[in-house]
């Protein structure tokens, strides 16, 4: 599906200024547009499986604008999103596609673009708002993963309301999906730990949910079920807590999946629940992070295809999903600001996970080891402007090892 023009037209339109504009549909709109040069590289040194495919290895430039407007005034407001996205092959060839930026021609060629413009239609009334259309929703049961040149979306109807102090009620139906990589839209899949599922597909993904924070914000108390329609539904019960002590503050993230097949049982039978927690102390520039992470039942756990979860030991390169896997996190966090270098961050992360039932008589085992720096420009004519290095060694005895380079390069102009 081809929108560049539609794309094109956009940009120009949300562009100019509307100042002869009345009322909050206008006055309170917003748009951005981002430009984001990414290079991915992943080496698999030990290849697992079917796909022989040695190297991942693509570099593409991407375009994201961002339009918001206000509300109509009234008891009900009505307001209009939209979401432009342009992708362009910047470097590929057949034998290193695959890397999540580009989409991938019948030939085993990358598109040499790619784009998508699509709205979303929104109302509200008092504190509660009705969405339909492309929607992003950032759930625990359907995290928003914007890991690659573009990010995904939905297609489908939300509501939200916060009528209550602290408490947040959300609910959903999505129809369809646009992978991070595409300019249409599908049906969705699941994976089963790291395994795409590309053999079933669901009509629909149904999501309810309440997130309550309470103990004046440093508690929150979340309750969540997902369900994707004949292939699996989930539960899931979580706790965030966070609380000063002297110059130190402490938190705790707390979480407990539960799965089963659902319906037509497309995938079969599942069988998983997952436990995580993930603690933090910070001081000054410094944050350390411990966590564990658990998973039991007969089967790995399962999500919405390529999407990826709140799960403590969750990477964008091993997810440390699969059957039976325990597995433990130690991460430490730098923020120069504390040195009087604002904008500039650093993370180093090690996971390592035990006790797979690969199936295949033996017991897996993964490692990973994650280098992140940041920086994001605060002044002067580069304001906008950020670039992130990335540098991620996984090692494992039942899938493919990986070693992964990614440099990414964002800048942001806010159109009005």
């Amino acid at each position: 599906m081809n929108h560049t023009p539609c794309v094109a037209l956009s940009l120009a339109v949300l562009s100019q200024p509307l100042l002869a504009a009345e009322g909050g549909f206008f006055e309170d709109a917003k748009a951005s547009l981002s430009a984001r040069n990414y290079y991915f590289s992943r080496d698999f040194s030990d290849i697992v499986g079917a796909n022989q495919q040695s190297k991942a290895e693509e570099w593409a430039q991407g375009f994201i604008l961002d339009f918001k407007s206000g509300y109509t005034p009234g008891t009900v407001g009505f307001g209009v999103d939209a979401l432009g996205l342009l992708g362009i092959r910047l470097d590929s060839s057949p034998d290193r596609v695959n890397t999540g930026l580009l989409p991938v021609h019948g030939d085993g060629r990358a598109a040499s673009e790619y784009s998508r413009l699509a709205p979303t239609f929104k109302t509200r009334l008092s504190k509660t708002e009705l969405r339909i259309g492309e929607l992003q929703p950032n759930l625990p049961v359907l995290a928003f993963s914007d890991i690659r040149l573009l990010p995904p979306t939905y297609q489908g109807v939300s509501v939200n309301s916060t009528e209550l102090q602290g408490l947040t009620l959300q609910a959903g139906h999505l129809s369809s999906t646009h992978l991070r990589n595409e300019g249409g839209d599908g049906k969705m899949n699941a994976m089963l730990g790291h395994v795409p599922m590309r053999q079933a597909e669901s009509d629909a993904f149904n999501y309810a949910g309440a997130d309550y924070a309470f103990n004046a914000n440093q508690t929150t108390a979340s309750l969540w079920y997902g369900q994707l329609e004949d292939i699996y539904e989930q539960g899931f019960l979580g706790l965030k807590h966070s609380k000063p002590l002297g110059d130190w503050v402490l938190s705790a993230n707390l979480g407990y999946y539960s799965a089963r097949e659902d319906g037509d049982a497309l995938l079969g039978r599942i069988d998983n629940q997952a436990f995580f927690s993930l603690f933090t102390a910070r001081h000054g520039g410094h944050a350390f992070h411990v966590g564990y992470q658990g998973m039991y039942g007969d089967s790995p756990f399962p999500r919405v295809f390529a999407n990826i979860t709140p799960l403590g030991n969750e990477v964008p390169t091993y997810e440390f999903a699969y059957t039976d896997e325990r597995s433990y996190q130690v991460r430490y966090d730098y923020n120069f600001a504390a040195l009087g270098i604002p904008g500039l961050t650093a993370t180093v992360r090690y996971i390592t996970g035990d006790n797979v039932d690969t199936g295949r008589g033996f017991e897996g085992r993964d490692r990973e080891r994650d280098i992140d720096l940041g920086y994001a420009v605060q002044s002067g004519v580069l304001k906008g402007l950020g670039i992130r290095v990335r540098n991620a060694m996984a090692r494992s005895n039942y899938r493919s090892d990986i070693d992964e380079n990614r440099l990414i390069l964002v800048y942001t102009w806010q159109l009005f």
